[in-house]
């Protein structure tokens, strides 16, 4: 049996999809009747307290988020495997915020933005993308994704993740020893990491103070599309103010929705999106969980199981 429990999405849009792509196989929401102990695989996004009560049978569990960060925290998630979403459209999606954002900072549109409000006419010209240095962190499916659409801009590549990852036309840096010579050639920073307890807070004024300084105008830029644990924002709010950075695109935040008095709204050079980055897509989902469960009821391994360890 599958179990659906999903919050703030339309579950029942999910089931009947579901019910459609596993037949006869037999698909349960919340709510339904049926014995837990039947329950084989459960689908989750932001299970509730009680989601796995009874589950001593499953076989797995199926996240509906690439990140799961907030699903190992689950009080009681079951000791079954954890099986992440990982898509072709989910990693096109992120990697057209990404490259929607390095573009618009690299071409200077906070300035522009600040001349035509002031009816100022000054042709300043940006460094080409040659000349610019975009840094990613966190190069899984989503940061190299993201590295192979930015490549054919001509822009300049670096990355930096926690073990050495080897990609054509981009310098790689791992570790924490590598961490402040990857900043320091940086001047738009992507962040793309698996939230962890070592990636917490990671965007804050340190990190921030050791980027590039000397090739955009008004300074170096973060663009935050992982996790708002990633990042201190009384420290991007400072750091925008006082040209610490020159810019940033935040899409997710340390309280969601994003508190009516948080500075951030404020602050012209911050641009913010309200986690609308890369939404998982419901035929795409259906078809990658659906594929997953036969397979696997088929004998074959789970893909993209997540490593507890290191919490991705």
């Amino acid at each position: 049996m599958f179990l659906l429990h999903l919050s703030d999405v339309d579950e029942a849009s999910w089931a009947q999809a579901f019910s459609e792509a596993l037949a006869p196989y037999p698909v349960v929401r919340r709510g339904d009747s049926f014995d837990p102990a039947d329950v084989r695989y459960i689908f989750v996004w932001k299970p509730e307290a009680n989601a796995f009560d009874g589950l001593n049978n499953l076989k797995a569990v199926l996240s509906l988020g690439a990140g799961v960060d907030a699903l190992l925290k689950h009080p009681n998630l079951p000791d079954a495997p954890i099986v992440r979403f990982v898509d072709e459209d989910l990693s096109q999606r992120m990697s057209d915020y990404v490259v929607a954002h390095v573009t618009m900072h690299h071409r200077q549109f906070t300035r522009f933005m600040a001349d035509q409000k002031a009816r100022r006419w000054d042709q300043y010209y940006p460094p080409a993308a040659s000349e610019t240095t975009v840094g990613i962190m966190g190069m899984g499916v989503l940061g190299q994704d993201a590295a192979r659409r930015l490549k054919p801009l001509g822009f300049n590549l670096r990355s930096w993740s926690r073990s050495p990852k080897a990609q054509d036309g981009v310098e790689g840096f791992a570790g924490q020893a590598e961490f402040d010579d990857f900043l320091s050639g940086t001047d738009i920073l992507v962040n793309l990491l698996p939230l962890t307890p070592e990636t917490t807070g990671i965007l804050n004024r340190s990190t921030f103070s050791k980027l590039r300084r000397d090739r955009l105008a008004g300074g170096p830029v973060i663009i935050n599309a992982a996790r708002g644990g990633h990042q201190k924002e009384a420290d991007i709010a400072a750091a925008l103010r006082d040209g610490t950075l020159g810019a940033a695109s935040l899409d997710v935040f340390e309280t969601e929705p994003l508190p009516q008095d948080s500075p951030l709204w404020d602050i012209e050079n911050c641009y913010i999106t309200p986690h609308i980055a890369a939404i998982s897509n419901e035929q795409s989902g259906v078809r990658y969980f659906a594929k997953v469960l036969t397979e696997h009821e088929a004998g074959k391994a789970l893909p993209n199981v997540v490593d507890r360890t290191r919490g991705y």
